[in-house]
C-alpha cells in the first residue's frame, strides 16, 4: 500500500521519454558565423546525430552558408538543439512531415 506522499511523488514524476525522434531543418549561417563550430556544438553539447543531407557553401568562405540537416535524438535533445540555432539568430526552417522532398 502507497502512502499518499508516495502516491503524489510518483503522479508528478513522469518518466523521461527516451525513444529517439527526428526532424528536418535548414539552416543559413552567416558568413561571420563560419568560424563558429555549430554543428559541432549540435552534436557535443545537446547530444544529437547530425546528418547532412545538402550544403551549399561558397568558395572561400565569402557568402553565408545553407545546410540541410536531419537531426536525431530524443524530443528533449532536439529541443535543446532547435533552441541553440534560435538563440544564434540564424535563419532556420523546419521540414515538416507533411512536406515533400526537394524543400
Amino acid at each position: 500500500m502507497h502512502s499518499t506522499n508516495e502516491l503524489t511523488a510518483n503522479s508528478t514524476t513522469a518518466p523521461e521519454d527516451n525513444r529517439l525522434t527526428k526532424t528536418r531543418v535548414r539552416i543559413r549561417i552567416p558568413k561571420e558565423y563560419q568560424e563558429e563550430p555549430v554543428i559541432s556544438r549540435l552534436i557535443s553539447h545537446h547530444g544529437v546525430t547530425v546528418n547532412i543531407a545538402a550544403a551549399l557553401l561558397g568558395a572561400n568562405a565569402r557568402d553565408d552558408g545553407w545546410f540541410d540537416l536531419e537531426l536525431i535524438g530524443t524530443t528533449r535533445q532536439l529541443q535543446s538543439a532547435l533552441t541553440y540555432l534560435d538563440e544564434m539568430d540564424l535563419e532556420i526552417w523546419r521540414k515538416s512531415d507533411k512536406e515533400e522532398e526537394g524543400w
